[in-house]
Protein backbone atom coordinates (compact mmCIF):
# COMPACT_ATOMS: atom_id res chain seq x y z
CA UNK A 1 0.00 0.00 0.00
CA UNK A 2 1.47 3.37 -1.03
CA UNK A 3 1.87 6.40 1.18
CA UNK A 4 -0.63 8.26 -1.04
CA UNK A 5 -3.27 5.64 -0.24
CA UNK A 6 -2.61 6.05 3.49
CA UNK A 7 -2.38 9.84 3.42
CA UNK A 8 -5.82 11.30 4.35
CA UNK A 9 -4.92 14.61 2.70
CA UNK A 10 -3.65 13.25 -0.61
CA UNK A 11 -6.70 14.72 -2.39
CA UNK A 12 -5.21 18.20 -1.84
CA UNK A 13 -2.13 17.47 -3.92
CA UNK A 14 -3.39 19.22 -7.05
CA UNK A 15 -4.33 22.50 -5.38
CA UNK A 16 -2.29 25.54 -6.42
CA UNK A 17 0.30 27.18 -4.17
CA UNK A 18 -1.94 30.14 -3.45
CA UNK A 19 -4.69 27.93 -2.02
CA UNK A 20 -2.15 26.68 0.49
CA UNK A 21 -0.98 30.20 1.35
CA UNK A 22 -4.56 31.24 2.02
CA UNK A 23 -5.03 28.15 4.20
CA UNK A 24 -1.84 29.03 6.10
CA UNK A 25 -3.13 32.54 6.79
CA UNK A 26 -6.46 31.09 7.99
CA UNK A 27 -4.63 28.61 10.22
CA UNK A 28 -2.51 31.35 11.83
CA UNK A 29 -5.56 33.54 12.37
CA UNK A 30 -7.78 30.78 13.77
CA UNK A 31 -5.03 29.44 16.04
CA UNK A 32 -5.33 32.77 17.83
CA UNK A 33 -9.13 32.77 18.06
CA UNK A 34 -9.44 32.96 21.81
CA UNK A 35 -11.15 36.23 22.77
CA UNK A 36 -14.69 35.58 21.51
CA UNK A 37 -15.22 32.33 23.50
CA UNK A 38 -14.21 34.15 26.72
CA UNK A 39 -15.82 37.55 26.15
CA UNK A 40 -18.88 36.82 28.31
CA UNK A 41 -16.59 35.86 31.18
CA UNK A 42 -14.52 39.02 30.65
CA UNK A 43 -17.63 41.19 30.73
CA UNK A 44 -19.07 39.62 33.88
CA UNK A 45 -15.89 38.90 35.87
CA UNK A 46 -13.64 41.80 34.95
CA UNK A 47 -16.10 44.57 34.07
CA UNK A 48 -18.88 43.66 36.50
CA UNK A 49 -21.61 43.42 33.85
CA UNK A 50 -24.77 41.47 34.52
CA UNK A 51 -25.47 38.37 32.44
CA UNK A 52 -28.09 40.34 30.51
CA UNK A 53 -25.61 43.13 29.73
CA UNK A 54 -23.00 40.63 28.61
CA UNK A 55 -25.60 38.96 26.39
CA UNK A 56 -26.53 42.33 24.89
CA UNK A 57 -22.89 43.02 23.98
CA UNK A 58 -22.52 39.61 22.35
CA UNK A 59 -25.82 40.05 20.53
CA UNK A 60 -24.56 43.36 19.13
CA UNK A 61 -21.53 41.55 17.71
CA UNK A 62 -23.69 38.83 16.17
CA UNK A 63 -26.24 41.18 14.61
CA UNK A 64 -23.57 43.38 13.05
CA UNK A 65 -21.75 40.30 11.71
CA UNK A 66 -25.01 39.16 10.16
CA UNK A 67 -25.62 42.51 8.46
CA UNK A 68 -22.00 43.01 7.44
CA UNK A 69 -21.63 39.85 5.34
CA UNK A 70 -23.45 40.92 2.12
CA UNK A 71 -21.89 44.39 2.13
CA UNK A 72 -18.41 43.00 2.80
CA UNK A 73 -18.91 40.59 -0.09
CA UNK A 74 -19.90 43.40 -2.46
CA UNK A 75 -16.92 45.47 -1.33
CA UNK A 76 -14.62 42.49 -1.98
CA UNK A 77 -15.92 42.37 -5.56
CA UNK A 78 -15.27 46.07 -6.06
CA UNK A 79 -11.79 46.47 -4.57
CA UNK A 80 -10.54 42.86 -4.47
CA UNK A 81 -11.16 40.11 -1.93
CA UNK A 82 -7.48 39.92 -1.00
CA UNK A 83 -7.39 43.61 -0.05
CA UNK A 84 -10.53 43.25 2.06
CA UNK A 85 -9.11 40.17 3.79
CA UNK A 86 -5.83 41.89 4.69
CA UNK A 87 -7.64 45.05 5.85
CA UNK A 88 -10.03 42.97 7.96
CA UNK A 89 -7.18 41.07 9.61
CA UNK A 90 -5.22 44.25 10.37
CA UNK A 91 -8.18 46.27 11.67
CA UNK A 92 -9.56 43.28 13.56
CA UNK A 93 -6.19 42.68 15.22
CA UNK A 94 -5.97 46.32 16.29
CA UNK A 95 -9.57 46.13 17.47
CA UNK A 96 -8.79 43.20 19.76
CA UNK A 97 -5.87 45.15 21.21
CA UNK A 98 -8.13 48.15 21.85
CA UNK A 99 -11.05 46.26 23.40
CA UNK A 100 -9.57 45.94 26.95
CA UNK A 101 -9.38 49.75 27.15
CA UNK A 102 -13.19 49.95 26.98
CA UNK A 103 -14.89 49.73 30.39
CA UNK A 104 -18.49 51.02 30.34
CA UNK A 105 -21.43 49.35 28.64
CA UNK A 106 -21.89 52.10 25.99
CA UNK A 107 -18.18 51.92 25.19
CA UNK A 108 -18.30 48.12 24.93
CA UNK A 109 -21.38 48.20 22.69
CA UNK A 110 -19.72 50.70 20.34
CA UNK A 111 -16.52 48.68 20.37
CA UNK A 112 -18.32 45.43 19.62
CA UNK A 113 -20.14 47.02 16.68
CA UNK A 114 -16.89 48.30 15.16
CA UNK A 115 -14.95 45.10 15.93
CA UNK A 116 -17.63 42.91 14.37
CA UNK A 117 -17.88 45.08 11.25
CA UNK A 118 -14.14 45.00 10.54
CA UNK A 119 -13.22 41.50 11.69
CA UNK A 120 -16.18 39.62 10.23
CA UNK A 121 -15.63 41.15 6.78
CA UNK A 122 -12.94 38.52 6.28
CA UNK A 123 -15.41 35.63 6.01
CA UNK A 124 -17.01 36.33 2.60
CA UNK A 125 -13.67 37.61 1.29
CA UNK A 126 -11.94 34.37 2.31
CA UNK A 127 -14.63 32.20 0.73
CA UNK A 128 -14.50 34.23 -2.46
CA UNK A 129 -10.72 33.75 -2.62
CA UNK A 130 -11.04 30.00 -2.05
CA UNK A 131 -13.31 29.80 -5.08
CA UNK A 132 -11.14 32.12 -7.19
CA UNK A 133 -7.85 30.37 -6.52
CA UNK A 134 -8.87 26.74 -7.16
CA UNK A 135 -9.72 25.23 -10.56
CA UNK A 136 -13.35 24.20 -10.89
CA UNK A 137 -12.59 20.47 -10.68
CA UNK A 138 -10.80 20.93 -7.33
CA UNK A 139 -13.06 23.57 -5.80
CA UNK A 140 -14.78 21.19 -3.38
CA UNK A 141 -11.39 20.00 -2.11
CA UNK A 142 -10.28 23.65 -1.81
CA UNK A 143 -13.19 24.40 0.50
CA UNK A 144 -12.37 21.23 2.44
CA UNK A 145 -8.79 22.56 2.85
CA UNK A 146 -10.21 25.85 4.11
CA UNK A 147 -12.29 24.01 6.72
CA UNK A 148 -9.28 21.87 7.62
CA UNK A 149 -7.19 24.95 8.40
CA UNK A 150 -10.02 26.49 10.41
CA UNK A 151 -10.59 23.34 12.46
CA UNK A 152 -6.88 22.85 13.13
CA UNK A 153 -6.63 26.45 14.28
CA UNK A 154 -9.77 26.27 16.40
CA UNK A 155 -8.48 23.11 18.08
CA UNK A 156 -5.57 25.20 19.39
CA UNK A 157 -7.05 28.67 19.94
CA UNK A 158 -9.76 28.14 22.58
CA UNK A 159 -7.58 25.65 24.50
CA UNK A 160 -4.69 28.11 24.60
CA UNK A 161 -7.19 30.83 25.45
CA UNK A 162 -8.34 28.90 28.51
CA UNK A 163 -4.74 28.63 29.71
CA UNK A 164 -4.10 32.34 29.17
CA UNK A 165 -7.39 33.36 30.79
CA UNK A 166 -6.38 31.53 33.95
CA UNK A 167 -3.29 33.76 34.17
CA UNK A 168 -4.16 37.02 32.44
CA UNK A 169 -7.20 38.11 30.46
CA UNK A 170 -5.09 40.90 28.99
CA UNK A 171 -2.93 38.30 27.24
CA UNK A 172 -6.01 36.90 25.48
CA UNK A 173 -6.53 40.17 23.65
CA UNK A 174 -2.83 40.66 22.83
CA UNK A 175 -2.34 37.16 21.43
CA UNK A 176 -5.59 37.18 19.44
CA UNK A 177 -4.73 40.55 17.91
CA UNK A 178 -1.17 39.45 17.19
CA UNK A 179 -2.25 36.34 15.28
CA UNK A 180 -4.63 38.42 13.13
CA UNK A 181 -1.76 40.74 12.26
CA UNK A 182 0.52 37.75 11.62
CA UNK A 183 -2.01 36.28 9.20
CA UNK A 184 -2.18 39.64 7.39
CA UNK A 185 1.62 39.66 7.24
CA UNK A 186 1.62 36.24 5.54
CA UNK A 187 -0.66 37.55 2.79
CA UNK A 188 1.30 40.80 2.47
CA UNK A 189 4.67 39.04 2.15
CA UNK A 190 3.32 36.36 -0.19
CA UNK A 191 0.51 38.03 -2.17
CA UNK A 192 -1.95 35.66 -3.79
CA UNK A 193 -2.01 35.59 -7.57
CA UNK A 194 -5.70 36.30 -7.93
CA UNK A 195 -6.80 36.91 -11.51
CA UNK A 196 -10.56 36.54 -11.64
CA UNK A 197 -11.39 38.95 -8.83
CA UNK A 198 -8.77 41.57 -9.63
CA UNK A 199 -9.43 41.49 -13.36
CA UNK A 200 -13.19 41.58 -13.03
CA UNK A 201 -13.41 43.91 -10.04
CA UNK A 202 -16.56 45.99 -10.14
CA UNK A 203 -20.25 45.18 -10.30
CA UNK A 204 -20.10 43.64 -13.78
CA UNK A 205 -22.96 43.22 -16.20
CA UNK A 206 -24.65 40.29 -14.43
CA UNK A 207 -27.60 40.55 -12.11
CA UNK A 208 -26.92 40.75 -8.38
CA UNK A 209 -27.04 37.82 -5.98
CA UNK A 210 -30.49 38.83 -4.71
CA UNK A 211 -31.87 38.45 -8.25
CA UNK A 212 -30.44 34.94 -8.72
CA UNK A 213 -33.31 32.51 -8.15
CA UNK A 214 -30.90 29.58 -7.86
CA UNK A 215 -29.03 31.27 -5.01
CA UNK A 216 -32.25 32.24 -3.26
CA UNK A 217 -33.49 28.66 -3.56
CA UNK A 218 -30.37 27.01 -2.15
CA UNK A 219 -30.14 29.49 0.74
CA UNK A 220 -33.79 29.03 1.71
CA UNK A 221 -33.48 25.25 1.46
CA UNK A 222 -30.25 25.21 3.43
CA UNK A 223 -31.57 27.32 6.29
CA UNK A 224 -33.70 24.60 7.98
CA UNK A 225 -30.82 22.11 8.25
CA UNK A 226 -28.48 24.86 9.49
CA UNK A 227 -30.97 25.63 12.27
CA UNK A 228 -30.79 21.92 13.16
CA UNK A 229 -26.98 21.92 12.98
CA UNK A 230 -26.62 24.82 15.42
CA UNK A 231 -28.40 22.86 18.15
CA UNK A 232 -24.88 21.89 19.21
CA UNK A 233 -24.54 25.51 20.37
CA UNK A 234 -27.73 25.53 22.43
CA UNK A 235 -30.08 22.67 23.16
CA UNK A 236 -27.63 19.81 22.71
CA UNK A 237 -25.31 20.65 25.64
CA UNK A 238 -28.29 21.37 27.92
CA UNK A 239 -29.96 18.11 26.92
CA UNK A 240 -26.87 15.97 27.34
CA UNK A 241 -25.46 17.51 30.52
CA UNK A 242 -28.59 18.45 32.46
CA UNK A 243 -31.07 15.83 31.24
CA UNK A 244 -28.87 12.82 30.44
CA UNK A 245 -26.24 13.43 33.12
CA UNK A 246 -23.26 13.53 30.77
CA UNK A 247 -20.25 15.21 32.38
CA UNK A 248 -18.97 18.44 30.89
CA UNK A 249 -15.63 16.71 30.28
CA UNK A 250 -17.24 13.97 28.22
CA UNK A 251 -19.35 16.53 26.39
CA UNK A 252 -16.19 18.38 25.43
CA UNK A 253 -14.68 15.12 24.17
CA UNK A 254 -17.54 14.83 21.68
CA UNK A 255 -16.20 17.93 19.94
CA UNK A 256 -12.71 16.55 20.04
CA UNK A 257 -14.13 13.55 18.15
CA UNK A 258 -15.88 15.92 15.73
CA UNK A 259 -12.63 17.81 15.05
CA UNK A 260 -10.56 14.64 14.60
CA UNK A 261 -13.03 13.25 12.08
CA UNK A 262 -12.95 16.51 10.12
CA UNK A 263 -9.14 16.75 10.16
CA UNK A 264 -8.51 13.16 9.08
CA UNK A 265 -11.51 12.31 6.90
CA UNK A 266 -13.05 15.43 5.35
CA UNK A 267 -10.52 15.88 2.55
CA UNK A 268 -10.63 12.21 1.57
CA UNK A 269 -14.43 12.17 1.76
CA UNK A 270 -14.74 15.20 -0.52
CA UNK A 271 -12.20 13.79 -2.94
CA UNK A 272 -14.19 10.55 -3.11
CA UNK A 273 -17.49 12.38 -3.66
CA UNK A 274 -16.19 15.12 -5.98
CA UNK A 275 -18.02 13.52 -8.90
CA UNK A 276 -21.38 13.82 -7.12
CA UNK A 277 -23.82 16.37 -8.46
CA UNK A 278 -24.57 19.36 -6.20
CA UNK A 279 -28.09 18.03 -5.64
CA UNK A 280 -26.81 14.66 -4.47
CA UNK A 281 -24.07 16.08 -2.22
CA UNK A 282 -26.28 18.69 -0.57
CA UNK A 283 -29.17 16.27 -0.13
CA UNK A 284 -27.05 13.49 1.39
CA UNK A 285 -25.19 15.91 3.67
CA UNK A 286 -28.48 17.39 4.93
CA UNK A 287 -29.98 13.95 5.45
CA UNK A 288 -27.04 12.83 7.58
CA UNK A 289 -27.25 16.00 9.70
CA UNK A 290 -30.97 15.43 10.18
CA UNK A 291 -30.46 11.77 11.06
CA UNK A 292 -27.61 12.50 13.47
CA UNK A 293 -29.53 15.04 15.53
CA UNK A 294 -32.87 13.27 15.14
CA UNK A 295 -31.41 10.02 16.48
CA UNK A 296 -30.93 11.70 19.86
CA UNK A 297 -34.66 11.07 20.39
CA UNK A 298 -33.79 7.38 20.82
CA UNK A 299 -30.03 7.02 21.40
CA UNK A 300 -29.36 8.28 24.93
CA UNK A 301 -26.52 6.00 26.08
CA UNK A 302 -22.94 7.33 25.92
CA UNK A 303 -22.05 5.15 22.93
CA UNK A 304 -25.34 5.98 21.26
CA UNK A 305 -24.55 9.67 21.62
CA UNK A 306 -21.10 9.09 20.10
CA UNK A 307 -22.78 7.43 17.13
CA UNK A 308 -25.06 10.42 16.59
CA UNK A 309 -22.09 12.79 16.59
CA UNK A 310 -20.31 10.64 14.01
CA UNK A 311 -23.41 10.65 11.78
CA UNK A 312 -23.95 14.42 11.78
CA UNK A 313 -20.22 15.08 11.47
CA UNK A 314 -20.21 13.07 8.21
CA UNK A 315 -23.16 15.18 7.12
CA UNK A 316 -21.27 18.36 8.00
CA UNK A 317 -18.18 17.18 6.11
CA UNK A 318 -20.19 16.59 2.94
CA UNK A 319 -22.68 19.46 3.19
CA UNK A 320 -20.52 22.50 3.93
CA UNK A 321 -17.70 22.16 1.37
CA UNK A 322 -20.22 21.06 -1.27
CA UNK A 323 -22.53 24.00 -0.61
CA UNK A 324 -19.70 26.53 -0.64
CA UNK A 325 -18.39 25.05 -3.91
CA UNK A 326 -21.88 25.12 -5.43
CA UNK A 327 -22.46 28.77 -4.49
CA UNK A 328 -19.01 29.60 -5.85
CA UNK A 329 -19.94 27.93 -9.14
CA UNK A 330 -23.22 29.84 -9.30
CA UNK A 331 -21.50 33.18 -8.87
CA UNK A 332 -20.17 35.17 -11.83
CA UNK A 333 -16.46 35.83 -11.14
CA UNK A 334 -17.12 39.54 -10.69
CA UNK A 335 -19.76 38.83 -8.02
CA UNK A 336 -18.27 35.90 -6.11
CA UNK A 337 -17.74 37.99 -2.97
CA UNK A 338 -21.35 39.14 -3.02
CA UNK A 339 -22.64 35.59 -3.39
CA UNK A 340 -20.40 34.39 -0.58
CA UNK A 341 -21.62 37.26 1.57
CA UNK A 342 -25.19 36.04 1.30
CA UNK A 343 -24.04 32.46 1.91
CA UNK A 344 -22.22 33.59 5.07
CA UNK A 345 -25.29 35.54 6.18
CA UNK A 346 -27.33 32.32 6.07
CA UNK A 347 -25.10 30.84 8.76
CA UNK A 348 -25.55 33.97 10.85
CA UNK A 349 -29.34 33.72 10.64
CA UNK A 350 -29.25 30.04 11.59
CA UNK A 351 -26.89 30.72 14.49
CA UNK A 352 -29.23 33.46 15.72
CA UNK A 353 -32.44 31.42 15.40
CA UNK A 354 -31.27 27.84 15.99
CA UNK A 355 -30.16 27.83 19.65
CA UNK A 356 -33.10 30.00 20.72
CA UNK A 357 -35.67 27.83 18.92
CA UNK A 358 -34.13 24.58 20.15
CA UNK A 359 -33.98 25.66 23.79
CA UNK A 360 -37.57 26.93 23.58
CA UNK A 361 -38.83 23.58 22.25
CA UNK A 362 -36.75 21.68 24.81
CA UNK A 363 -38.24 23.66 27.66
CA UNK A 364 -41.80 23.51 26.36
CA UNK A 365 -42.05 19.96 24.98
CA UNK A 366 -39.00 17.99 26.06
CA UNK A 367 -36.00 16.45 24.37
CA UNK A 368 -37.66 13.71 22.33
CA UNK A 369 -40.00 16.19 20.69
CA UNK A 370 -37.12 18.55 19.95
CA UNK A 371 -35.00 15.88 18.24
CA UNK A 372 -37.93 14.53 16.24
CA UNK A 373 -38.64 18.08 15.07
CA UNK A 374 -34.96 18.36 14.07
CA UNK A 375 -35.30 15.13 12.10
CA UNK A 376 -38.31 16.46 10.21
CA UNK A 377 -36.87 19.93 9.60
CA UNK A 378 -33.56 18.53 8.38
CA UNK A 379 -35.33 16.02 6.15
CA UNK A 380 -37.24 18.92 4.57
CA UNK A 381 -33.93 20.52 3.59
CA UNK A 382 -32.70 17.22 2.17
CA UNK A 383 -35.79 16.77 0.00
CA UNK A 384 -35.73 20.33 -1.29
CA UNK A 385 -32.00 20.34 -2.00
CA UNK A 386 -32.38 17.11 -3.98
CA UNK A 387 -34.45 19.16 -6.47
CA UNK A 388 -31.61 21.52 -7.40
CA UNK A 389 -31.50 21.97 -11.16
CA UNK A 390 -28.85 24.59 -11.52
CA UNK A 391 -27.17 23.76 -14.78
CA UNK A 392 -23.86 23.87 -12.89
CA UNK A 393 -22.05 20.72 -13.95
CA UNK A 394 -20.64 18.34 -11.42
CA UNK A 395 -16.88 18.16 -11.72
CA UNK A 396 -14.70 15.18 -11.09
CA UNK A 397 -10.96 14.92 -10.76
CA UNK A 398 -9.01 12.57 -12.91
CA UNK A 399 -9.33 9.02 -11.69
CA UNK A 400 -12.59 9.60 -9.81
CA UNK A 401 -14.78 6.57 -9.36
CA UNK A 402 -17.97 6.62 -11.40
CA UNK A 403 -21.20 7.24 -9.53
CA UNK A 404 -23.06 4.06 -8.62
Amino acid sequence: MTWRALNPWSGLAGLPRDSWLLALASLVNRAGTMVIPFLALHFTRNLGFSAAQAGLALAAYGIVALLTAPFAGRLADRVGAQRILIASLVLGGLGFWALPVLKTLPQILAGMVVLSAVSEAMRPATLALVGDLAPAELRRQAFALNRLSINLGMSVGPALGGFLAAHSFQMLFWVDGATSLAAALVLWLFPLRVHSVETHAGPGPSLGAVSDRRLRYVILCLLPVLVVFFQHEGAMPVWMVEHLGLSTTNYGLLFTLNTLLIVFLEVRLNTATAHWSPARALSVGSALCALGFGALAFLVTPWGIVLTVIIWTFGEMILFPSTAAYVSELAPPARRGEYMGFYTMTFGIAFTVGPWAGLSILEAAGGRTLWLVCLGVGALSSLLLARIRSGVPATAPAGAVAAP
